[in-house]
């Protein structure tokens, strides 16, 4: 997306780029006796939920680091955990074949998701919230109805799946194998037809992990000690980021896509989490205090939080200092402008530029994640 000034309505402004500060550790969460391997935020940015290998999935509070709740039907170690669009469902993918669907409030299965035969592996939900995908190492991913919890279609991979990520338009699905002759590829679908739309071939190592940029033109993944960066439209790969020295098995954009985090590690090495700035490639800092592989990233969707899940059987919380002026996009999704939040008056949200002009903007003027965003810091 081009960040071009909102000239017909919002005036003339400079888009300039934001220095970034160090991660501070905030706390340490403890209470799972198995390694954590999944972690992912609520859109309201204030629940987070952690899939672990003692088989149960714990709710936290962010603002007190406290369990709220504790699912235990999974009856093997629980893969991958995924906020739905409307922060009331939650997906686990297990390594006992199945997928369950939580109701949030109540703790409670709303239903169980049967069909694969081995592992799930990874799990996305669409971004308006209606389907879901999961990938596992039977070889295949499948696509769910997520209001009736029956499956809609399964697309069939020569080796097991080990990624799954939607655009975030909700128009194509990204897929990573395990090594394989044919399968040590991405692969692109288009969602609503479920055909190939693209391989991309320049792939040594089996990606394990994958994940869209904000804006859907780029599409990072994880490939052993190697981050790739590949341009959705053509296919290409842009650039490779180095630095981690065991593989890494996590990333996470930030939610203005200037930062891409990373975790690694085998064993006792590594054990680090890096973050990148996406333009220069430079690794800009890099986290320790895990003592064990970091195998999830989660970056909270107001920015301010990023989660960390380790074999070490722990989760840390880190403060993401926020810049004082964010980019701002419309409804349309082609016009931005950098100012910033000063509140809202009588439904128009109220923004500085860095000049001083104070703008007021309907507040249905904007796009969906910044409503989700103002909506968040109102409360």
């Amino acid at each position: 997306m081009n960040r071009v000034v909102w000239a017909t309505c919002l005036g003339l402004a400079t888009v300039s780029p934001v220095s970034a500060q160090e991660p501070k550790l905030r706390e340490t969460l403890t209470g799972h006796s198995g390694q954590v391997l999944s972690v992912a935020f609520s859109r309201d940015s204030k629940t987070l939920a952690s899939g672990s290998a003692d088989h149960t999935i714990k709710l936290w509070s962010v603002a007190t680091g406290k369990t709220t709740s504790t699912l235990k039907e999974h009856t093997d170690e629980v893969m991958f955990v995924a906020f739905c669009r409307d922060g009331k469902t939650l997906a686990s993918g297990s390594a006992d074949h199945t997928i369950k669907l939580w109701d949030v409030a109540t703790g409670k299965v709303v239903v169980t998701l049967r069909g694969h035969t081995d592992t799930v592996w990874s799990l996305a939900f669409s971004p308006d919230g209606k389907t879901l995908a999961s990938g596992s190492l039977d070889k295949t991913v499948r696509f769910w109805n997520v209001a009736t919890g029956k499956g809609i279609a399964t697309l069939t991979n020569r080796n097991g799946v080990l990624a799954v990520a939607f655009s975030p338009d909700g128009q194509t699905l990204a897929s990573a194998a395990a090594s394989g002759d044919e399968d040590r590829t991405i692969k692109l679908w288009n969602v609503a037809t479920r055909k190939k739309r693209a391989s991309l071939n320049a792939v040594t190592i089996a990606p394990d992990y994958l994940v869209f940029s904000p804006d859907g033109e780029t599409l990072a993944s994880a490939c052993g000690l190697k981050i790739r960066f590949w341009e959705v439209a053509t296919g290409k790969s842009t650039s490779t980021l180095t630095g981690h020295t065991r593989k890494i098995c996590s990333l996470a954009f930030s939610p203005d896509g200037r930062t891409l985090v990373s975790g690694a590690g085998v064993g006792d090495t590594d054990n680090t989490i890096r973050l990148w700035d996406v333009t220069s490639g430079k690794n800009t800092f890099t986290l320790t205090g895990h003592t064990y592989s970091v195998n999830s990233i989660a970056f909270s969707r107001n920015g301010k939080t990023l989660a960390s899940g380790s074999n070490d059987k722990t989760i840390k919380l880190w403060d993401v200092p926020t810049p004082e002026f964010r980019t701002w996009t419309d409804s349309s999704g082609q016009h931005q402008i950098e100012a910033k939040f000063d509140g809202v008056v009588s439904g128009k949200v109220k923004l500085i530029k860095k000049n001083g002009t104070v703008i007021q903007v309907p507040l249905e003027k904007l796009s969906d994640e910044d409503q989700e965003w103002v909506e968040a810091e109102r409360k």
